[in-house]
């Protein structure tokens, strides 16, 4: 009867294991991914997404389109009471971008969300190629999530990385260590999902 627990004990171990070696793994990934700024000889693209969640990342946003990378903005998973206004804030965008070459989604949640809220509207423009932008520790999971929702689509990584967020001898720093942890899990779970959509 003692087997049991002992069984139970070494396969939560095992388990615990195979995170933490993930985990670790995941970590390099992100350090990998160096913000690429705006600048001249980037790739353009048909369109340039913006996922909300950080400043930085709607001014880069409105950098690349101002630096003609992409032919419209289109920013996913705005706040319904929000306007573009409101996103920007005191960035200046010229009126000629306002009027024809911004877009607001309103109906994501989620990057889940984020994902099926693009695709439409890039079915709906015959647009093939993006830029995603998003948070470095973000975009593994984003990229896992768009690539599996638009399989045609060219999309291209342009991460940001955050003030917040202390890659650098990361484990003295709790903050970061819990974001970095909970971004893992779900980007373990997303796999999962993809993985059980395709079979």
């Amino acid at each position: 009867m003692k087997k049991i627990p002992s069984l139970i004990l070494l396969t939560g171990l095992a388990l615990a294991g195979l995170w933490l070696y993930g985990f670790f793994g995941f970590v390099d990934q992100i350090g990998a991914l160096r913000e690429q700024g705006v600048q001249p000889g980037l790739e353009s693209a048909d369109a340039i997404v913006v996922l909300t969640g950080g400043s930085e990342r709607v001014t880069t946003g409105i950098e690349l389109l101002e630096s003609g990378n992409g032919k419209k903005l289109f920013i996913s998973g705005v706040h319904k009471k929000l306007s573009l206004d409101g996103i920007v804030g005191v960035q200046p965008v010229p009126p000629e971008l306002r009027a024809c070459c911004i877009v607001l989604g309103y109906q994501a949640g989620s990057t889940v969300g984020n994902a099926e809220e693009t695709r439409a509207w890039m079915k709906a423009e015959g647009f093939a190629s993006l830029r995603l932008v998003t948070a470095n520790y973000h975009m593994p999971r984003s990229l896992l999530l768009f690539r599996a929702a638009m399989p045609d689509v060219t999309i291209i990584p342009h991460p940001i990385t955050p003030d917040s967020v202390k890659l650098y001898e990361w484990w003295q720093h709790p903050g970061t260590v819990e974001l970095l942890a909970t971004e893992y899990s779900k980007f373990l779970v997303a796999n999962l999902k993809v993985w059980a959509h395709e079979d």
